[in-house]
């Protein structure tokens, strides 16, 4: 189902308050809080065919596919990420609990399950590692103590410059202390024993680090996430973005899509509106970027304008996320037909997941870094009524963007035979890792398709098809200008670069967003309203 309204046939309606460029999840939010509490009328264009982002949907006849949520945690009904999606969306977004386990890790033939609750995670990692309980508890705590230290570094983000230049070391210090260094760093004080670790750190895909590049207080983010379990929108990811519109269009605001932008424009030094590519411009005295650091600063901002404020190399500092490459499948028989959990699977070739991955990009005939499955109409007890008989899979791999390059300046399903061939090749080996863990699913696949960093490059119009714009090293974390506010008067920035990797950071980044645009704290306002008592729905019953 397409969401937002077609630019083509409705066009630009009336005077906005402020223009949101892009429609991804932190673009949404910070457009419905400018209207819940700012009254803000608030233009979203899309250059998409519909509105969400990464958190879209696609349909091909008897399926649909999330092309970039497979779980989402902290839903809890008292967690302060449910309380931002029960305020964005009036309590429509319904969830899906994933069950007892939402993670499995898989390391040759040894199979590691990550239990929700930090005690079952804990009890069970002793089980597995029955010598390392210190290790574990100490881990546990490390987790613990980054995560908390990491809302004052948030809160640093929104503060006014003066503020922020006064109070920022003081209310940055501890996070910093976590984020400096490296996941492997930090592993390597907690245990020597790599198998340990390696399950530790078996969801580095989360944030698209190995543990030797990321940084401690991203991988810790990731894990405390999910430590209370996992969850799934009722009826898909597409429902995100349906349940924010109507805060949006209730206060006058519209969501375009099809609707590109092509520049920002810049008067005497403040934001002042938008041209889109067929010409026709849009003024408002706030515009808000939702289209990634990267593609904010070297490709919307007049030339001129980013390098007279050093912006174009600010960009320079920090290289893009990894690419991927998704293996969407269709099934001609349900998931309790073929008895697919829940769980997402994690399958490794060994435990050293720097050398994989490295040996990976270098050589792309080297064993599959990692191949993610995720099961989305297992999760989504709304599938079946969606598509009786049917059922669907996922499979993720990391694809460096450098091997598609050769294709860059093809058409969307105009490439070529030999990128056709290329994309085969990677699609059997992807198939092989399904294969070696879920058998039963061989010959139950009716349909298939393979997108690449050039599919997200196409859609989303990430420069280098990267998943998780700018990447979570130690270094991007000592970025202070990655903020809401910017240099240019009246241009403001939003999303994951703002904040952190995945859904809810990109969602959190349109809350700091929003508070800095309003000078309110929402986190707080939020946080203190009512909660909502409806806890997600049990996860599907096991065939």
């Amino acid at each position: 189902m397409k969401i937002g309204s077609s630019y083509k046939q409705h066009g630009i309606d009336g005077t906005f308050d402020a223009i949101v460029i892009g429609s991804g999840i932190g673009g949404l939010a910070s457009a419905a809080l400018l209207a819940r509490h700012g009254g803000k009328r608030v233009l979203v264009l899309e250059r998409h065919y519909t509105a969400g982002g990464f958190t879209h949907a696609f349909h091909r006849p008897g399926y649909d596919w999330d092309v970039g949520v497979h779980y989402i945690g902290q839903t809890q009904p008292k967690a302060l990420l449910r309380r931002v999606f029960d305020h964005l969306t009036d309590g429509a977004l319904e969830w899906a609990d994933m069950g007892e386990v939402y993670d499995t890790i898989i390391i040759g033939d040894d199979v590691y399950e990550l239990p929700a609750g930090r005690r079952n995670f804990r009890r069970r990692m002793i089980e597995y590692f029955p010598g390392e309980v210190a290790a574990i508890d100490d881990y546990l705590a490390r987790i613990r103590a980054a995560t908390r230290s990491s809302h004052l570094y948030y809160a640093e983000k929104v503060l006014p410059a003066p503020l922020a230049t006064l109070l920022g070391p003081a209310l940055r210090f501890r996070a910093m202390r976590h984020a400096r260094r490296t996941t492997a760093e930090v592993m390597a004080e907690v245990t020597d024993n790599k198998r340990l670790a390696a399950v530790l750190t078996g969801q580095y895909g989360d944030y698209g680090l190995p543990p030797s590049q990321s940084s401690f207080l991203m991988h810790a983010l990731v894990v405390n996430h999910y430590l209370g379990g996992g969850a799934y929108p009722v009826g898909g990811s597409a429902r995100i973005a349906e349940t924010m519109l109507p805060l949006i269009e209730e206060s006058g605001g519209q969501v375009l899509v099809n609707a590109e932008v092509d520049e920002i424009i810049v008067e005497r030094g403040r934001a002042v509106g938008v041209r889109l590519a067929d010409g026709a411009c849009a003024r408002a005295p706030m515009v808000i970027s939702d289209a990634g650091v990267a593609n904010t600063y070297r490709r919307l901002l007049p030339a001129e304008v980013a390098r007279r404020r050093g912006l174009d190399r600010r960009v320079g500092r920090i290289e893009p996320s990894l690419a991927h490459a998704s293996l969407y499948l269709g099934l001609d028989r349900t998931a309790a037909d073929l008895d697919l959990r829940t769980s997402n699977l994690w399958i490794y070739p060994h435990d050293d997941h720097d050398r994989a991955l490295a040996e990976f990009m270098a050589d792309p005939e080297a064993p599959l870094p990692v191949a993610y499955v995720s099961f989305p109409s297992a999760k989504d007890p709304d599938f079946e009524r969606r598509h009786p008989g049917h059922g669907t899979i996922e499979v993720i791999t990391p694809a460096p963007y450098d091997l598609f390059r050769c294709w860059e300046a093809t058409r969307w399903k105009k490439r070529g035979a030999d990128y056709e061939a290329f994309k085969q090749r990677l699609a059997d080996r992807m198939l092989e890792a399904l294969y070696s863990r879920v058998p039963q699913v061989r010959g139950a696949i009716a349909h298939q398709e393979l997108s690449t960093p050039l599919s997200t490059r196409h859609f989303i119009a990430h420069p280098r098809g990267e998943i998780y714009g700018l990447t979570h090293t130690p270094a991007r974390f000592e970025q202070r200008w990655l903020r809401p506010r910017t240099p240019i008067r009246g241009l403001y920035l939003t999303g994951a670069d703002v904040c952190s990797a995945g859904v809810g950071g990109a969602l959190f980044g349109g809350v700091l967003t929003a508070s800095a645009a309003l000078r309110k704290n929402l986190v707080t306002a939020i946080a203190r309203g009512p909660a909502r008592t409806q806890e997600p729905r049990p996860a599907p019953a096991p065939a």
